[in-house]
């Protein structure tokens, strides 16, 4: 039952009563000798007995659509408060023309902003107290590690490759052509160390750390995506506006998007990338969407430390994530992140 259904209901109960009351105290005051009276007696052409009941039922009923509506009309307000607030976005309680009502409803939504507003302050500013502190510690690490690994490669591998090739396209100089079949077969194996060759430049070349040490994070990603087209055929296409974010967030959304392409690569099956990160309306928007197979998000939610790591990232910084996924139809993952004005920017 609504609650206009259920103000309808208590207002003609209420009336009924009232009306049942003020007839039985006056009947008690002012006993009827012949009570047939009530049905000869005619108001507006309508029997007394009918009319006084038909009347309060009518109020009643009136009573209660306007209460009804008037307080669906609040929880509709309220609802509406929850739901800004959920999306992360600010409301000016100041600004709000309440009854009276609702005033402490009001006064509570301005508190709850406020706690919401510093808990996201500090949870990105603790990300990017973190994300420096783990780039500054790990980095190094990392990249000694890589160099190292790239260093004994480019000595032993590749050295051997090379020395490889050189060998094999003596041997085609110098073996004359008599054998057309064993000649196609030495060249294909030429071509075979020779695209080795390539694969391991290619592979020395990723052997760097993948953070944003030094870049911001519209570099990092216009990087990733050019360096990604020019090794899959699949279509890869951007949009990345320039504005400056916390070191934090960058870090985190340069990890979902990693993570994020790396998932399409492996599982979807499409042709088709596109990335966008703009800013709009104090948030950070960065969204994926590729036209593979799709899949079960729920299902996967549960299983997949992927979701979850992203997950996970969005909501260290105060974001949200929210991937929408149909079978056959692609997959689209968007982060949302609020940007946090400084205290010294609140008038700007």
């Amino acid at each position: 039952m609504s609650i206009v259904q259920r103000q309808v209901v208590i207002g003609v109960a209420a009336s009924i009563l009232i009306c049942s009351f003020f007839i039985i105290s006056f009947l008690f005051r002012f006993p009827l000798i012949d009570w047939k009276e009530l049905w000869d007696t005619n108001v507006m052409d309508i029997p007394y007995v009918i009319f006084v009941p038909s009347v309060s039922i009518f109020i009643g009923i009136l009573f209660g659509l306007i209460s009804g509506f008037n307080w669906k009309k609040q929880i509709q307000t309220v609802d509406n408060w929850l739901y800004h607030i959920e999306e992360g976005r600010q409301i000016e309680t100041k600004e709000l023309n309440a009854p009276p009502e609702l005033h402490s409803i009001v006064n509570r939504v301005g508190k709850i902003q406020k706690q919401i507003a510093e808990q996201a302050k500090l949870s990105q500013k603790l990300a990017t107290e973190k994300a420096e502190d783990m780039e500054s510690r790990v980095q190094e690490v990392i990249s000694q590690e890589r160099n190292r690994l790239a260093r004994e490669l480019h000595d032993s591998v590749s050295q051997q490759l090379f020395a490889a090739s050189m060998l094999m396209s003596a041997i085609n100089e110098a073996k004359p052509q008599t054998n057309e079949r064993e000649t196609k077969q030495l060249k294909m194996v030429e071509e075979m160390i020779h695209q080795s060759q390539l694969e391991m430049r290619a592979l020395l070349l990723h052997l760097r750390p993948a953070a944003l040490k030094g870049k911001s994070l519209q570099e990092g990603i216009k990087e990733l995506l050019v360096e990604l087209s020019q090794k899959v055929t699949m279509d890869i296409k951007w949009k990345v506006e320039d504005f400056p974010l916390d070191k934090g967030i960058e870090d985190h959304l340069f990890r979902i998007l990693q993570e994020s392409v790396s998932n399409t690569l492996r599982h979807s099956k499409s042709s088709k990338l596109e990335v966008l990160l703009i800013q709009r309306d104090e948030f950070v928007i960065l969204r994926v969407v590729d036209d593979g197979i799709g899949f079960d998000v729920e299902e996967a939610k549960a299983g997949s430390y992927g979701l979850q790591n992203m997950h996970e990232r969005a909501v260290e910084v105060g974001g949200t994530l929210k991937i929408i996924s149909l079978k056959n139809s692609g997959t689209r993952l968007e982060v949302k992140i609020p940007i946090m004005k400084q205290e010294g920017e609140a008038n700007d």
